[in-house]
């Protein structure tokens, strides 16, 4: 049987797989992110390599025994991104190889025929999109500063914000004001204030968006407020992408929710918003897709498609993650 290997190099983490053609999960590992961007090529190669090897051992596998490698990388977003990854992966020990974005990685992971829009929100935020005739389209992936406004670390910081103000009577009283210094271990929210002005490096942490979700669940007004932001950012980046392929108009169009804020915290707030701003630009013939698979499988979905292998509704099932 053949056997594959498939790859997710994310921000926070790398997930590492090995299946075989009937979908039999062998191996599997994980070790830290893989964004060449943000990590630089030398340590890019050192995680890339810790997740592999780790399926690999799991497998009782040797890189000889891999039939074929696919990769789903962030920072896989520019000609000039494919260029320099190219090169880095064809370093791997392995002949038979592809190289996606993380982004259509994971609109594969939901749609069958590989055709439609994905929406990323985990610790950054991207969209993207492939029409019924192949063509290609991505929107943000580059930061606030490039125009995005969504993603774990846009929240964290936005739930900091939020506790800052409340604390300061700008805005009406949140219960982020005490939520936030107990999460980050501090007494009150003057402490953990004092503590960020005087400390260069701090930042926001991801972990405040789990606050973030708690204190909407608890019908925090500001909380809430912030969910809807981010699920009207995501629904017009949706927009952005129907726009660029106006030819989806004539499906019913697939949108695959992806990322960990949408797969794991699925907050209604946020999904709500997302709809209602998708239908206010006159997208109203679609479908949400919110699977509980991790994007790596999206990976082994692609390497199946080039294998004429079919994905069954049964291998979908066995992957579930969250």
């Amino acid at each position: 049987m053949k056997k594959i290997l498939a790859v997710d190099g994310g921000n926070s983490k790398t997930h590492a797989v090995i299946v075989n053609d009937a979908g039999e999960l062998l191996g599997e590992g994980l070790s830290l992110g893989s964004n060449y961007t943000s990590t630089g090529s030398e340590l890019f190669l050192t995680h890339l390599h810790g997740a592999v090897n780790q399926a690999l051992n799991e497998a009782d596998l040797q890189s000889d025994d891999i039939d074929y490698a696919q990769y789903g990388l962030a920072g896989a977003d520019t000609a000039k991104d494919m260029k320099v990854l190219k090169k880095l992966v064809g370093k791997m020990p392995f002949k038979q190889w592809g190289l996606e974005c993380d982004t259509l990685q994971g609109l594969r992971s939901g749609s069958p025929k590989n055709i439609g829009v994905v929406l990323i929100c985990g610790s950054g935020t991207n969209a993207a999109g492939i029409d019924q005739f192949g063509n290609r389209v991505q929107i943000g992936g580059f930061g606030y500063k490039f125009g995005d406004a969504a993603g774990g670390a846009f929240m964290a910081q936005e739930t900091f914000r939020m506790a800052i103000r409340s604390w300061e009577s700008r805005d009406e009283k949140s219960m982020l004001e005490e939520m936030v210094p107990l999460e980050l271990g501090f007494s009150d929210m003057e402490e953990l204030y004092h503590f960020a002005l005087e400390t260069e490096a701090f930042s926001a942490p991801l972990q405040l968006t789990r606050v973030l979700h708690r204190a909407a669940e608890k019908g925090d007004k500001a909380a809430i407020m912030i969910l809807r932001n981010i699920g009207e950012e995501l629904g017009k980046a949706g927009k952005a992408v129907v726009n660029r392929l106006p030819s989806l108009l004539e499906i019913k169009i697939p949108i695959v929710l992806n990322g960990s804020v949408l797969q794991k915290g699925k907050n209604p707030h946020l999904i709500n918003c997302l709809k209602e701003t998708l239908e206010y630009s006159g997208i109203h013939n679609y479908e949400l897709i919110n699977l509980d698979i991790a994007p790596v499988y999206g990976s082994v979905f692609l390497t199946f498609d080039k294998l004429g292998i079919k994905v069954t509704d049964e291998q979908i099932k066995s992957y579930k993650q969250f």
